[in-house]
């Protein structure tokens, strides 16, 4: 639920308010750290932004003053504050190689790698609520029997992720040697000044 209210001379001008496209929502981060709907014309709080994102809502936080897009850090803090929270998605040793790869050369693909492997996921996810959903609508089975059920198909998901997790990571690997391999033929044809022939 969206909270609070803006105070006098703080809502952005309307021409402000039409320099985004009208399906993406624009909330305005002040100095003093709050968030500002423009869409509402209410301040909101992170867990607001959080409920947005569930919602799968189309929006951008940028900075009140320069303009400067800060979606990318409202989404961590997000993450951050879900991590400390309950049960935490990740490991420190998942968290130390991610920190590993930034500056590294494979950094870019690195991402594109993580981004792809949580979209695969997202789908996975998706079409399992899809088949249950039709599955649960068809026999009108009661709760208790549909707990049953979603419990006994854990472990045919677990073993259909991990069997995704194993091929995505030989991909991966495969591609790295491929890289590797192509590096070397390619570093092998030029001649480097100074270098020894062999």
């Amino acid at each position: 639920m969206l909270t609070g209210t803006c105070a006098a001379g703080a809502a952005p001008s309307p021409k402000e308010s039409r320099s985004m496209p009208a399906a993406q929502r624009l909330i305005k981060k002040y100095p003093n750290r709050r968030l500002y709907d423009t869409q509402t014309s209410t301040y909101i709080t992170l867990a607001d932004v959080k409920e947005l994102v569930l919602e799968q809502t189309d929006f951008q936080v940028v900075d009140a003053k320069t303009g400067e897009d800060l979606t990318r850090q409202i989404l961590l803090q997000i993450i951050l504050e879900e991590e400390q929270e309950g049960s935490p998605m990740f490991t420190p040793p998942v968290l130390s190689q991610i920190i590993r790869s930034y500056g590294n050369a494979m950094q870019g693909m690195m991402g594109s790698y993580l981004e792809k492997n949580v979209q695969a996921f997202i789908d996975i996810q998706n079409k399992l609520q899809e088949q249950s959903k039709a599955f649960y609508d068809s026999n009108k089975i009661g709760p208790e029997m549909w707990t049953q059920f979603v419990n006994m198909q854990a472990p045919m998901i677990q073993s259909m992720m991990s069997n995704y997790i194993e091929q995505s990571k030989n991909l991966f690997v495969q591609m790295q040697e491929n890289m590797q391999n192509q590096a070397r033929s390619m570093f092998n044809t030029f001649p480097f000044p100074g270098g020894e022939k062999k």
